[in-house]
């Protein structure tokens, strides 16, 4: 039997961009596209995206490139993204009521079906067309919605309580919104969403730019435009 070849998970980590710049060339009317035109789309190349797609099987046609439709459908289908994903949302602070009443998730095959705190100040408030639930309900809920994604909205000291409660209900993949790592058995996939980490890799490549600081600079005097002095009298 032919072993299955492993995918690498920067290859995944491509997929939804290519099924998010697909979709904007449906919109824009595009029926096929070239490797290359795609990759500029993207910005990765050619060669990338070829190798990319290797791994599923073929798209295009030599000479031709790809249709635009079916490669959309194709990479959905790989993604899991010809359904909906029911979610659950544990955490109803702002930002877990936020989370909850974004209404790009639908479009794009996701849709949270609750949300949940142990509150009881927030428990029967409504977010949107949600009512906040006890965070008690929750495996009751997962069974009944077949949930298999859940969203961790709460500070740092109660996450990893949260993420046991979701693993225990049956949650096999986890998008983790609070500021530490969480420890899962194997099996079940977690991703951190951590945007002061990103603001902060970014940093980095603004002090290894190459470009003079213009705050230090000016401080030092190194960017300040001299002033001639006055001739003297």
């Amino acid at each position: 039997m032919a072993r299955e070849v492993e995918v690498p998970e920067t290859v995944v980590r491509r997929l939804p961009i290519y099924v998010r710049a697909l979709a904007q060339l449906e919109a824009e009317g595009v029926k096929t596209i070239s490797s290359l035109q795609l990759g500029r789309y993207i910005g990765v190349t050619a060669a990338q995206i070829r190798k990319d797609l290797s791994y599923f099987g073929e798209f295009g046609k030599q000479g031709r490139g790809y249709e635009v439709s079916h490669l959309l459908r194709e990479i959905k289908r790989i993604l899991g993204l010809t359904r909906v994903w029911p979610m659950v949302v544990v955490g109803a602070g702002r930002l877990g009521q936020a989370i909850a009443s974004y209404d790009g998730f639908k479009p794009r095959g996701f849709e949270v079906v609750a949300v949940f705190d142990n509150d009881p100040a927030k428990v029967g408030q409504r977010v949107g067309s949600l009512v906040i639930r006890d965070v008690a309900e929750l495996p009751d809920v997962v069974r009944t919605h077949g949930v298999q994604i859940g969203i961790v909205a709460v500070p740092a000291s109660e996450a990893q309580k949260v993420a046991d409660l979701i693993v225990a209900a049956g949650i096999r993949a986890v998008l983790n919104y609070a500021p530490t790592a969480l420890h899962v058995p194997e099996g079940v996939r977690v991703e951190d969403v951590d945007p002061v980490a990103i603001l902060q890799s970014m940093t980095y490549y603004l002090v290894n730019s190459g470009q003079r600081d213009p705050v230090t600079a000016d401080l030092h005097g190194a960017a300040t435009p001299a002033v001639e002095s006055a001739p003297e009298r």
